[in-house]
């Protein structure tokens, strides 16, 4: 089930009607109020939402989702203004997994509807990541430092479980973008080294594993001496 929240009544039922003559089970919302209430009983397999909502807006509803263990792996596309690239850059990096800008194409949004849930396949894996005390258990998305818990946000975790997966391998910043943020070179790449420098004082000791790689983008190193 794909659920739309839209206010504009419109275009909140050419997306349903798109959906669901492409095959996909579809439900609308006009506000975020109600999508949220039934959030509480039903989980969509993906939503596509609306910036600007009445009541609580699509950023809100995008940050409640990302700070619920049992919403936050839902995926959202968000739906932006023309021209307000705040917007597009902000949901990308609250855990957004891809964006649509309007006015957009309904066939456009299938596509992405698609590709998103291609990419969002639940990837199950029993082996934890480690290096040295640097632990990451993939299926409860924790990270431990020496024994002890550490809290990363959405795409600092991401980021992380990237470099621990490829240890070694030198990322370009549109790479990463395009790994983590899901998305295409955007012309900017500065919200990348901000998630890198937080990401590197969260790891404390271990922040130095992730090494600049001059006018290439960054890579864990792999210390032989340990």
């Amino acid at each position: 089930m794909i659920w739309c929240v839209e206010d504009d009544p419109s275009i909140r039922d050419i997306e349903v009607y798109a959906l669901s003559s492409t095959g996909f089970a579809a439900r609308g919302f006009e506000d975020g109020d109600s999508f949220w209430n039934a959030l509480q009983s039903e989980k969509p397999e993906l939503v596509v939402l609306d910036v600007m909502l009445p009541g609580k807006d699509g950023v809100t509803l995008l940050k409640m989702m990302k700070a619920s263990p049992e919403f936050q792996e839902i995926p959202v596309i968000m739906a932006t203004a023309k021209g307000n690239e705040y917007d597009k850059i902000q949901s990308l990096d609250l855990g957004a997994d891809d964006y649509l800008v309007k006015p957009f194409g309904i066939m456009e949004m299938v596509s992405r509807v698609k590709a998103v849930l291609r990419r969002c396949k639940p990837k199950l894996s029993s082996s934890l990541l480690k290096l040295e005390g640097l632990v990451l258990n993939p299926n409860e998305r924790t990270v431990t430092i020496d024994g002890e818990r550490v809290n990363f946000t959405y795409k600092e975790y991401e980021l992380l479980y990237l470099f621990l997966s490829q240890p070694g391998i030198a990322f370009t910043r549109e790479q990463l973008l395009a790994n983590v943020w899901n998305t295409e070179y955007l012309g900017e790449t500065r919200t990348v080294d901000m998630h890198i420098r937080t990401l590197r004082q969260k790891l404390g000791s271990y922040g130095s594993l992730i090494e600049t790689v001059r006018n290439v983008g960054y890579r864990l190193e792999v210390r032989n001496d340990k």
